[in-house]
């Protein structure tokens, strides 16, 4: 999704910057860097098995990740503990827009299977009237502060999955949202936000676990928070616009 103003775009970009920089200059991201991605951190391994010792982890059989390499560890774990994993398409970008990791099925160890190029190339990709109620979404972040608000790389499509999601009843009271991220990335400040963005209910990071506030998330699209481009470049959506708006 879109953000609804310049002022909010401005600052969430001038946090994501500083953000980057902090990283990149502890030597916290392996290459390509920090700038402009979800942050391939150090210690990603680290947090993806602090996160598999947790109670909402051992107890989800159904799981949306999202396909950044910062979250492969956290799909590996999955698909080894026999989760289900829904994985975003890159952008949305197909009529069906998530590949479902299915761990009885794969023809490839998990670890391979995570990786998002293979599992382009071995996944079914699903529409979400096939999909089941997702236990557990677990979604990068550049920035998460202590009432979990989250901000992403800027794209909004993390947003967009979880609206989607919460649109057609996969996203359930109960389901619980995670990020896992580096220390450096836990900031202290107030993070703007805008009606469509979600908050986080667990930060989980190499060294530690940070319970949140009141969880907030969408109850399905808002369209006025989407540009035309965006609509059209995204099947689901283009689908969906007519009798919507």
């Amino acid at each position: 999704m879109t953000a609804t103003g310049n002022g909010t775009d401005q600052a969430k970009h001038a946090i994501r910057e500083r953000v980057w920089a902090l990283l990149d200059a502890h030597g916290a991201v392996r290459p390509p860097g920090a700038h402009g991605h979800i942050p391939s951190f150090v210690g990603a391994d680290q947090a993806a098995e602090r996160l598999a010792a947790l109670p909402a982890w051992k107890a989800a059989r159904v799981i949306k990740v999202n396909p950044d390499k910062a979250q492969l560890p956290v799909r590996a774990s999955a698909l080894a503990d026999g989760k289900t994993v829904y994985m975003a398409v890159p952008k949305l970008a197909a009529e069906k827009p998530f590949y479902l990791l299915d761990p009885e099925i794969l023809p490839v160890l998990p670890r391979e299977a995570a990786a998002k190029e293979t599992a382009a190339r071995v996944a079914p990709q699903v529409a979400l009237s096939e999909m089941r109620p997702v236990d557990l979404v677990v979604s990068g972040s550049v920035a998460v502060n202590h009432q979990g608000v989250r901000l992403g790389k800027g794209a909004g499509y993390s947003d967009i999955e979880v609206a989607l999601l919460a649109e057609a009843g996969l996203l359930r009271p109960e389901t619980v949202i995670v990020t896992t991220i580096h220390d450096l990335q836990v900031v202290d400040e107030p993070l703007p936000e805008t009606e469509h963005d979600f908050s986080v209910d667990l930060i989980v990071t190499p060294s530690q676990v940070i319970p949140c506030g009141p969880p907030r998330r969408p109850t399905g699209l808002y369209w006025d928070h989407l540009d035309p481009g965006k609509i059209s470049a995204i099947p689901v959506l283009t689908q969906r616009s007519a009798p919507n708006r």
